[in-house]
């Protein structure tokens, strides 16, 4: 329900007439309608429901032929088409309010190496990459979750997509670090990931912060000097921060 409400702001800045001009009242008038059906459960399922009838009467389910094509391993079969269908299939599911299986299906196909990216267009492959990690982290995936979010960010420095919505996924990613990665990854792993963090234009303060996770992680994997050169990094970027217990027999 909260990504329909983004969603559903997002676009209302968009189309609202008094800034994108009375030619937008129509738009506006259609994307009041969605959201109505869209976050009333009973009303989304009877939609969704018409939905199917009305495509069993013309006989045609593109569902289906997703499903066929995707799952095609004859081997006169185009390798390219099916992992086309595969990554149409995963976000129509999405945007069908399956998420359970377009979850399975992506990590049945890979994970974080199946190429999203290369099968769908651009805007689309940045708004299936966001609902995938808003039900992977509800579902605890919390390093998938992680992977997703920071790809997106640092596609959106460098050619502007979500906007003003960018600062919910940077909100988003930030409370991930902070509350749920640590416990969900190993030592090395949680160095990497606060490399990551540094590679994303974040505030100074930020970085500050994660690097004296990092001296901390170091520290403790008996790393003496690298965890010595993250904290002086780590003041560097601001000057308040001040050494844990463990970290100052290490400094």
């Amino acid at each position: 329900m909260a990504e329909i409400k983004r969603a559903f702001r997002e676009k209302a800045k968009q189309h609202h007439p008094d800034l994108a001009g009375e030619g937008a009242r129509a738009h506006m008038q259609s994307l009041l309608a969605a959201y109505e059906i869209l976050s009333n459960r009973q009303r989304r399922f009877d939609y969704d429901r018409a939905y199917r009838g009305s495509v069993a009467k013309n006989g045609f389910n593109y569902r289906d032929y997703l499903y066929e094509q995707a799952n095609n391993t004859d081997d006169r079969h185009n390798p390219k088409l099916r992992e086309q269908a595969r990554a149409e299939l995963i976000i129509f599911e999405l945007f069908h309010f399956e998420e359970d299986a377009a979850i399975t299906m992506w990590q049945d196909w890979g994970g974080l190496e199946f190429p999203l990216k290369k099968h769908l267009g651009r805007e689309d492959w940045m708004d299936c990459s966001f609902i995938l990690a808003e039900e992977l982290e509800k579902r605890g995936f919390y390093y998938d979750t992680f992977s997703l979010l920071a790809s997106l960010i640092r596609e959106e420095r460098r050619n502007p997509y979500f906007r003003h919505f960018t600062e919910d996924v940077e909100i988003f990613l930030k409370e991930l670090v902070r509350l749920r990665l640590r416990a969900a990854v190993d030592d090395e792993t949680w160095i990497e990931c606060m490399q990551e963090l540094m590679t994303l234009g974040f505030p100074a303060h930020d970085e500050g912060r994660w690097l004296k996770s990092q001296a901390e992680t170091l520290s403790k994997m008996g790393e003496t000097a690298a965890a010595r050169a993250a904290f002086r990094e780590a003041q560097k970027r601001d000057p308040s921060i001040k050494p844990s217990a463990d970290l100052k027999k290490t400094l």
